[in-house]
């Protein structure tokens, strides 16, 4: 990833972001190619050196059983945004001014574990279903579910596992701008309604 220094994101935006994140593309080369999987993912900081990303697969998925060559990858991503040079206040001053695109990025390469175990794919599924209900006022729980019903739709996936060996992260949100238009990307974001874009380039304002 090409990752101007201006751009890099420092530790706890990588962290936030793993924590944080809904999902993330699984990418794995093959000799058939590339293969792809939209997958949510819980991210583990005690396995490994760097921690790892758990999720599953559907069963028929023939990714999990495809033989990777070298690393696998998770692509995470944050907030994203269209930036119009109409928010820049420099527009006004001498019109030097293209549009851009803001984000939060980070790809996570290392090694994939595949994990056909009923009981390991029972915690994952439990801690997904306890990460994302934690949003609900009345949350669903796996138990609310019939025993045998669970039992069968976990037979019908396989855990993976990246353990993670190196991350490449990038948090392109405006920061080789001026202060003038830096507040002015935040206020064309929050008009927008786009406050979690807002809410990173604010963070992401250099002192002055």
């Amino acid at each position: 990833m090409y990752v101007p220094k201006h751009f890099a994101a420092d530790e706890s935006v990588v962290r936030d972001l793993l924590v944080g994140h809904g999902a993330g593309d699984l990418v794995t080369s093959t000799a058939d190619g590339l293969l792809a999987t939209l997958l949510p993912f819980i991210y583990d900081p005690s396995i490994g050196e760097q921690g790892a990303l758990l999720g599953h697969l559907a069963r028929n998925n023939p990714q999990w059983k495809t033989p990777v060559l070298g690393e696998a990858l998770a692509i995470i991503t944050g907030p994203d945004a269209y930036i119009s040079p109409s928010a820049y206040a420099s527009k006004q001053d001498n019109g030097r001014v293209v549009p851009t695109w803001n984000y939060v990025i980070a790809h996570v390469y290392g090694e994939l574990v595949i994990h056909d175990d009923p009981s390991w794919l029972d915690g994952l599924v439990r801690r997904l279903t306890e990460k994302h209900e934690a949003q609900f006022a009345e949350q669903w729980s796996v138990d609310d579910a019939p025993e045998a019903y669970v039992a069968g739709q976990l037979r019908a996936i396989v855990g993976v596992e990246l353990v993670i060996s190196r991350i490449e992260a990038k948090a392109k949100l405006s920061q080789n701008r001026s202060g003038a238009d830096i507040d002015g990307v935040i206020s064309s974001l929050e008009e927008r309604g786009d406050l979690a874009s807002a809410e990173a380039v604010r963070a992401a304002k250099p002192e002055k």
